[in-house]
């Protein structure tokens, strides 16, 4: 059986879906992927097809039936919730000789799953977004995945202003959200075992300033997917209890250096004022801030 979600097998045949088939796709990831989990009926209510109509959109999808379509739908949701814990159990633990070589092969491979998987149209237009000068860049993540959202800010703040990493604390997230526009981009970590938190964020700021909403999740998809213009879905399992997040580390690295290429004048302006201002504020052995020395006390 295809290792793709039902959401990335929906989108990539998408082209070849008639009238009927786009209906119940659009329905299904409306809501995904609850919006599959109803009876076969209600999807054709919902949707306004025939009940046979859905029977041929899950045949394309290559699910024998119905019910093995919201099996994997369920499987997912399953597969989304996985502790370190329950990975570990049924982890690969074969090759503990030379264990370092054998777990980089394993990270190299889900690189590679990520370079296939990523539409380049997707990576170019979120570069586009936040490249554009005129819109604010927020960021976020989750209890581990903010660590990953606080390396993006750092970096891009080597490469243009008007970068905000959104702190964990929900009582700061009113000042961010009051200064979003429609204009500006939310750029969201969340990976398996979703933050709640991150969703309800999402939902406000939609409701309320309704930015641009990119989604760096992993291949079950994050709650948050649903709210997104953009979506990242990176492989993440690694066979062992810890899901490794390398392949979204080089996607911000590869997100950072693109757009400083492609803007490249106005980084190395930047660049050179952020080193000037380093240069004046350096600190000297004494362990004074090397303010000029007619300022010192």
């Amino acid at each position: 059986m295809s290792t793709m979600t039902v959401k990335a097998q929906i989108l990539s045949v998408s082209e070849e879906m008639t009238a009927a088939e786009r209906k119940i796709s659009a329905v299904v990831l409306a809501d995904y992927p609850f919006g599959g989990l109803a009876s076969i009926q209600e999807l054709a209510e919902r949707a306004k097809v025939s009940a046979p109509s859905i029977t041929r959109f899950v045949a394309k999808l290559g699910c024998a039936g119905y019910q093995e379509f919201q099996r994997r739908l369920i499987d997912e949701l399953k597969e989304g919730a996985r502790s370190p814990i329950d990975l570990r159990a049924t982890q690969d633990i074969s090759a503990r000789r030379g264990f370092l070589p054998a777990y980089f092969e394993r990270v190299r491979s889900r690189l590679e799953q990520a370079a296939a998987d990523v539409p380049e149209e997707t990576f170019e237009a979120v570069c586009a977004l936040i490249a554009d000068p005129k819109r604010a860049v927020y960021v976020m993540g989750g209890r581990v995945s903010d660590s990953l959202a606080r390396f993006l800010a750092i970096n891009l703040r080597l490469v243009r202003k008007g970068v905000h990493h959104i702190p964990a604390d929900p009582e700061m997230w009113p000042d961010y959200i009051q200064t979003m526009t429609s204009r500006d981009v939310v750029v969201l970590f969340d990976f398996r075992r979703y933050q709640p938190s991150l969703l309800r964020f999402a939902e406000t700021a939609s409701r309320t300033a309704r930015p641009q909403i990119v989604v760096v999740t992993d291949q079950w998809l994050s709650p948050v997917a649903q709210l997104a213009q953009r979506i990242f879905a990176l492989p993440i399992a690694v066979g062992t209890a810890w899901d490794t997040l390398v392949g979204p580390l080089a996607l911000i690295e590869a997100l950072v250096v693109k757009i400083s290429e492609d803007e490249w004048e106005n980084t190395r302006a930047r660049f050179e004022a952020w080193d000037g201002l380093r240069d004046r504020l350096r600190i000297d052995p004494s362990g004074d801030a090397s303010l000029p020395a007619s300022r010192r006390d």
